[in-house]
């Protein structure tokens, strides 16, 4: 049986929300034990209360200072300490646990999983902005602290589970697939009038809505690339991208001796979080099996990079190191946000990240300082502004 001590940061999302669901099942089916030390969310406070009275954690937090109160009442009489803001989050972050799930979206999360880095504890990571914006500091903070990191986005879970980490030189590439979102096959000039609506309909996945966008842009898959890079110490001449609709591979390893080893599973996220959530061991729970036979066939295609100008910036970042990475992934999601509120058109999306990076200068961020985080947020913020001004700017000559 598999006994953790867990937080969970960001319980009230996706995968914080799918993290807490299979705990639950992996206790039903007798196979997982776990105690509950911290619990963050957001602005759904009836979830959070909902996930606080299940679990019984020693603290549950919301980001939002304003909603204390409230949370406090919902609260009362459970014996849960309630607290409020981002100090409270990375305090909860920083609790001594066996296990830290790290799934506050966005920039937001990354000073939390910065914290929660330092505590020895085994980092499930499924905040890409921490690994974008810190990559390598984060990941020696960890290893200074006696930890570990398991990436929790599909395909990095998939390399992770038949990559030699023993023997990394054995590895001529990695694979990465993408299901090429919504808007696979259309020609670029449909594009234009794509709404919100339209792009967070993922044809396998469920998922937030910003994350979903990113799907339809494929600036994921740029952004899992440069994780990728980072996690393996790959270059990036050695990362691909391969679109595979079905989404039943979800990623690739290929080796110096011709062989090719791949993970498949249907596409549900609670598998790559079991993964991580036991390892090295396995856990039971009523995971959805893979038919073969009903499938009939899975086909590949090279992305087209035409079509969605986003992966090939995302890659221009990686190749030119430094802060240029924070840069695509600041301008990126402010632009996503700005499609969601109507504010851009899809198209300018890609149009805003490349013009962002022209303008910040990137610099480099020291993988040695145990400020690299403050260092990071701070490129995060220039960029951030400049990406906003570029929105204004296209909407008043809209």
């Amino acid at each position: 049986m598999i006994r953790r001590r867990v937080t969970v940061l960001g319980s009230t999302g996706s995968v914080g929300s799918s993290t807490l669901e299979l705990m639950d099942q992996a206790e039903a089916a007798g196979t997982g034990a776990f105690e509950v030390e911290a619990l963050t969310g957001g602005a759904n406070i009836a979830r959070l209360v909902e996930q606080a009275r299940r679990w019984k954690p020693k603290l549950a937090v919301t980001a939002d200072p304003a909603r204390l109160d409230e949370l406090r009442q919902a609260l009362a009489g459970t014996g849960v300490e309630a607290a409020a803001g981002e100090g409270a989050v990375i305090e909860a972050a920083a609790r001594p646990v066996d296990w830290v799930m790290a799934a506050i979206v966005g920039a937001a999360g990354l000073r939390s999983a910065w914290a929660a880095a330092d505590t020895g504890a085994t980092l499930a990571l499924a905040n890409k902005e921490s690994l974008v914006c810190c990559g390598p500091a984060l990941l020696e903070r960890v290893r200074r602290a006696g930890g570990s990191v398991i990436p929790v986005d599909s395909e990095h879970s998939a390399i992770f589970q038949v990559f030699p980490h023993h023997a990394p030189h054995q590895v001529r590439k990695l694979v990465l697939t993408a299901s090429g979102g919504p808007f696979r096959g259309m020609p670029r000039e449909s594009l234009a009038d794509i709404t919100p609506e339209q792009a967070v309909a993922h044809p396998n996945w469920s998922m937030g809505a910003k994350i979903s966008v990113d799907s339809a842009t494929m600036a994921n898959k740029g952004l899992e690339a440069i994780e990728a890079a980072y996690l393996f110490d790959m270059p990036a001449d050695r990362i691909d991208v391969v679109v595979h609709p079905e989404s039943i591979i979800h990623s690739l390893v290929e080796y110096v001796d011709g062989s090719t080893l791949a993970q498949l599973g249907p596409p549900d996220m609670k598998t790559p979080i079991a993964c991580a959530l036991a390892w090295p061991e396995r856990i039971a729970w009523p995971a959805p099996r893979l038919d073969l036979p009903a499938l009939g066939r899975l086909t590949f295609e090279a992305p087209d990079e035409a079509q969605f100008p986003a992966l090939g910036l995302a890659r221009q970042a990686l190749r030119a190191g430094g802060s240029a990475p924070i840069v695509f992934n600041a301008a990126n999601e402010v632009a996503a946000l700005a499609f969601l509120d109507r504010r851009l058109g899809f198209l300018n999306i890609a149009a805003v990240v490349a013009d962002t990076l022209s303008r910040v200068t990137a610099s480099g961020v020291d993988s040695g300082s145990r400020n690299a985080c403050d260092a990071a947020l701070a490129v995060d913020a220039q960029a951030r502004r400049e990406a906003e001004s570029i929105v204004r700017g296209l909407a008043a000559a809209a």
